[in-house]
């Protein structure tokens, strides 16, 4: 009851965010603040280091392509390096959605199966290694909020379709007039899980520098600020910050996407909102949002619609746009009415990897010893982990299933050159909001909307 009346004593969440020290080399956000032990970060390589394979970038794709690697060939020497600590982009800052989502629907059926067994494969391989990461396989729920996102996805739903009360069984959202539910996802902490595969990677016999950013990578070498490694196969897991490197402006665009957390809702709030099991949601909306609840009984609500930055530039500032925060507190309350007076203790965001066909690819050529996996659109906590057992296996040699997915040594789309990447991106990002707008008056789906999906791919 003290918690209750704690919460109902707070104005519409204009209370300042709680201030938390970042753990050491982490952005600071509800994930960190949720570490069981403080980060600090592993030496810097100095020198030059001989290796089988070298590997760039300790977020999940770097990290899952050296786990299962030291898996499959006990015998390479397998070198992971990174500019920051272990986590620090969007693996670790990420919503903590672990789907089977797809962002080209080209591509989303034959992706399917792989993705769907990759969720399965997070969750045994944690429990194995003892990652606590809060992992719950609970399910996906899209939702309709108004009549044109009715249309657009009850025309996809089929028999799927879940009408309005047999939603409101599920949770209760403001405006729901139905939606669709998907088994496969799990909701999870991605920072717990990052942290925890860097550990189990290196109980493997995996190296891990840290604080060693990565200056030019070619086949057989990697230089470093403060070294050089030397290995038959280089792999580039750098995801949104690629366009930093040498040759490699065009590959991927860093688009943000910011995240809020509430305060722990008291039981009363929870049962008002009805939302018991820790399955995922969203709604049909263009500007994409996404929702969980965590396993300490919080909402962590993230969406996009901030700006992209001439240049594919990124910098911490750019984490913070207090005109999403205040948009995403905003949905909070018109999504949930009971918790528009929680307290938001967390806002934090970053960038994520978005390459011009909207499709992510993995690669790796046999010949010059080069690969690389990413471009996840922001879907890339079990996509990643399935690049990385696919990365593992193409570096050992083996042929699989994984091997043969339409991902695999595909040819990308580079981005324009700028200004036109950041007119075209900016022009989308617009688009989107102003078609959910007119949605949102008309009831009725936009020819906008239409020609954005023909544009993305989805």
């Amino acid at each position: 009851m003290a918690d209750a009346s704690r919460f109902l004593r707070r104005t519409a969440g204009l209370l300042p965010g709680r201030k938390t020290p970042p753990s050491a080399g982490l952005v600071a956000s509800l994930w960190t603040d949720q570490l069981a032990t403080p980060v600090t970060a592993r030496p810097a390589l100095a020198g030059t280091v001989s290796a089988d394979v070298c590997i760039v970038g300790a977020g999940f794709t770097g990290l899952w392509t050296a786990y299962h690697l030291a898996g499959l060939a006990p015998d390479k020497r397998i070198v992971v390096v990174e500019r920051e600590v272990a986590g620090f982009g969007a693996s670790g800052r990420n919503g903590g959605w672990c789907s089977a989502l797809f962002p080209v629907a080209s591509l989303a059926e034959a992706m399917r199966p792989a993705l769907a067994a990759t969720i399965d494969e997070v969750g045994l391989t944690t429990a194995a290694e003892g990652i606590d990461c809060d992992f719950a396989k609970a399910g996906y729920l899209r939702l309709a909020t108004t009549p044109a996102q009715a249309a657009r996805l009850r025309t996809d739903a089929g028999d799927g379709w879940l009408d309005a009360s047999a939603v409101a069984a599920r949770v209760r959202v403001a405006g729901a007039l139905g939606g669709t539910f998907d088994p496969d996802c799990a909701a999870l902490s991605p920072a717990k899980l990052v942290r925890g595969l860097a550990e189990a990677a290196e109980r493997r016999g995996v190296s891990i520098y840290e604080e060693s950013a990565a200056r030019r990578i070619s086949a057989g070498r990697v230089d470093l600020a403060g070294g050089t490694v030397r290995a038959d196969a280089v792999i580039r897991a750098t995801e949104a910050w690629t366009p930093e490197l040498p040759g490699c402006s065009r590959e991927i665009a860093p688009l943000y996407s910011l995240i809020i957390a509430t305060e722990p809702l008291p039981a009363a709030v929870w049962d008002e909102i009805g939302w018991r099991e820790r399955f995922t949601l969203n709604d049909n909306r263009h500007l994409i949002i996404y929702a969980q609840r965590t396993a300490d009984g919080r909402i962590v609500l993230g969406g996009r619609g901030a700006p992209y930055h001439l240049g594919s530039r990124i910098k911490p500032a750019y984490d913070r746009e207090d005109t999403v925060f205040e948009h995403l507190r905003q949905t909070l309350g018109t999504l949930f009415p009971a918790a528009a007076r929680a307290e938001i203790t967390h806002r934090w965001g970053g960038p994520l990897g978005v390459p011009r066909d909207w499709t992510p690819t993995v690669r790796f050529d046999p010949t010059t010893g080069l690969g690389s996996g990413g471009g996840y659109v922001g879907d890339g906590v079990a996509a990643a982990a399935l690049a990385g057992r696919t990365l593992a296996e193409l570096i050992a040699g083996h042929e699989t299933p994984n091997t043969k997915l339409p991902w695999v040594n595909r040819t990308p789309r580079q981005w324009e050159p700028e200004p036109l990447r950041w007119l075209g991106i900016n022009a989308g990002r617009m688009g989107a909001a102003a078609t959910d707008a007119r949605e949102n008056r008309t009831g009725r789906p936009s020819h906008l909307g239409k020609a954005l999906e023909l544009l993305t791919g989805h």
